[in-house]
């Protein structure tokens, strides 16, 4: 016996995205609507906000007088190279009169002449400081003028306290704390003059996290920290805006990146990795000139947790670092 008609399957067929919506509760189908939409406009407004503040910053510097110290180090090439094409008219100083000049040459010739300015070059040497006078005689001289100031150079020594020598801390406290606080204070009765101009200091996260093995280093760091942040509140009056970026460590190449130490220390401070490059301290700086942000913290999530952690709960830090001391002591004698 034939048995005809249709049999009822259990299967039932699949329905459409567009069904499923419709068949969901409003709030539900709102919501996956609007969560894609609302991701998409944030990411389309943030890159949009990126090019502008890219493209302002850019120009920020246009026709600008611009002092660059050391400008012979990895950052001061950059920030040289940076402003040169931005239209600024540079102040190189350095210690070596040939490299200044050879910068002078590379920037020339990677530019348009016809859209920038030949910079002016003066030799500048911390470490001498009975020549600062004339130096700053010198860079007054140049364009008459002062619109930005960038202190850039410092001097680095790692070692045990009891093995740095008096004429060292000296030496230290020169470079990186009577120079950059004596040319500033040279170069600011121009700016208060003309009631305009932007003091920016690139100092070391050492300036607000004192690490073991550089004590002088570190000493040096807070007190020109220190410095520009009670000068920030004088001179605010005269329109004139002061700028600290502190920085973990810039490295010009992944090769110049010492090997990472298995210390505790090494994880706070080290080169390769937590380190920044040239170009991005560089960009830090036109932004941070760009807005006059008035500090700017460069580095990682764990650098940055060691300045808090300095200062809300310093008992912890310090037996942190007592302890980073003894195994790399230990790591050393192995």
């Amino acid at each position: 016996m034939v048995v005809t008609g249709e049999m009822e399957s259990n299967v039932t067929e699949p329905e459409s995205f567009w069904q499923f919506l419709q068949e969901m509760d409003p709030v539900w189908t709102t919501t996956v609507l609007l969560v894609p939409c609302v991701v998409v406009l944030t990411a389309g407004l943030f890159y949009l906000y990126s090019t502008v503040v890219g493209l302002l910053s850019k120009t920020s510097v246009r026709n600008k007088v611009v002092v660059i110290t050391d400008a012979l180090s990895g950052l001061g090439k950059e920030c040289a190279d940076v402003f040169h094409k931005g239209g600024a008219r540079l102040i190189l100083c350095g210690k070596s009169w040939e490299k200044l000049e050879e910068l002078e040459d590379d920037l020339a010739n990677a530019s348009d002449p016809t859209l920038t300015f030949p910079s002016k070059l003066v030799l500048l040497d911390f470490g001498d400081m009975d020549s600062l006078p004339d130096v700053i005689s010198e860079i007054l001289e140049c364009y008459g003028c002062l619109d930005i100031v960038i202190l850039n150079s410092s001097l680095k020594v790692k070692a045990p306290v009891q093995s740095v020598s008096l004429e060292m801390d000296k030496l230290l406290m020169d470079n990186n704390y009577f120079g950059p606080a004596t040319l500033a204070k040279g170069l600011l009765p121009s700016m208060i003059c003309r009631r305009t101009g932007h003091l920016l200091l690139v100092n070391s996260i050492q300036g607000k996290l004192a690490m073991p093995f550089r004590t002088a280093y570190s000493a040096s760091k807070h007190a020109v920290q220190a410095f520009f942040d009670s000068l920030r509140s004088e001179v605010e009056e005269y329109g004139i805006s002061v700028s600290t970026i502190n920085h973990t460590f810039i490295s010009a190449s992944i090769e110049e990146a010492e090997t990472p130490s298995k210390s505790i220390c090494s994880l706070l401070y080290s080169k390769k990795p937590l380190g920044i490059t040239p170009e991005e301290a560089a960009t830090e700086i036109v932004k941070t000139l760009s807005n006059k942000r008035k500090e700017v913290l460069i580095a990682p999530s764990l650098p940055k947790m060691a300045v808090y952690a300095r200062s809300f709960f310093p008992n912890v830090f310090f037996a942190v670092m007592a302890a980073g001391v003894k195994h790399a002591e230990a790591s050393e004698n192995m």
